[in-house]
């Protein structure tokens, strides 16, 4: 199977929907696969869910989407530094469903794993297990919550071969590596693209049975929020 592709655009071709559910990797910006995110808005696709942590930042990542009005439904664990997001909610013309996001990167993990859902402490007693079954397990409650499987996952990795492996680097890894599992299609963009057998096996996070495309990326990396010590003058 032929994994890589000249650019964002054919890499999504033929695959992008209306209504589909897609998730995105990245906590802020760091990890996001901003070059995939937009050339799914530049393809014009409509009526989705997305799963992401926060949705970007304004003007970045899935705030691009946002600002187009492509996004329907979002689930996420954390509004944060993302305005129109919190905008678009308080307005009522974007449907959330938050998660807490450990329970949120394990239905993600669960989802590529096959397993349907799990039990978890997290949220009993809160909004969160409103409708949810609950049962008791040593005499302590707990919550059913299903797991996720994506129509599409958007990842970006540190370093890829042309075979689909990846390897993420350092807080950049996040929720890819879940989400890579848990797409029925998953197109990964990495920074570094290497020839089969660069890679050291036991480095590899994600397996290429995992990953159905792959692009190079040169995108900017920029700094959500950058902080300086004052400067001190002898």
């Amino acid at each position: 199977m032929k994994k890589v592709y000249p650019d964002a655009k054919s890499a999504l071709a033929g695959i992008v929907k209306d209504g589909m559910m897609v998730m995105a990797g990245g906590f802020g910006l760091c990890g996001m696969p901003s070059t995939l995110i937009e050339a799914l808005r530049d393809s014009g696709v409509k009526n989705l869910t997305c799963v992401s942590n926060n949705a970007g930042i304004d003007g970045a990542g899935l705030g691009l989407l946002l600002e187009t009005r492509q996004i329907k439904k979002m689930i996420a664990s954390y509004v944060g530094e993302n305005k129109l997001f919190a905008q678009q909610f308080l307005a009522g013309e974007l449907e959330i469903e938050f998660n807490p996001q450990g329970t949120l990167a394990e239905r993600m993990r669960a989802g590529g794993a096959g397993i349907a859902g799990f039990y978890t402490k997290t949220g009993v007693g809160t909004d969160i297990a409103k409708g949810k079954e609950e049962k008791v397990f040593n005499g302590e409650r707990y919550i059913l919550e299903t797991g996720l499987v994506a129509d599409l996952a958007l990842v970006h990795a540190w370093k890829g071969d042309t075979e689909g492996n990846l390897v993420y680097r350092k807080t950049a890894r996040n929720f890819n590596p879940m989400m890579a599992t848990a797409g029925r299609i998953t197109v990964a963009e990495v920074e570094h693209l290497v020839e089969p057998g660069e890679l050291d096996g036991d480095m590899i996070h994600t397996p290429g049975v995992f990953v159905q495309r792959i692009i190079k990326t040169n995108a900017e990396k920029r700094i959500e929020v950058r902080t300086t010590r004052k400067r001190v003058i002898a």
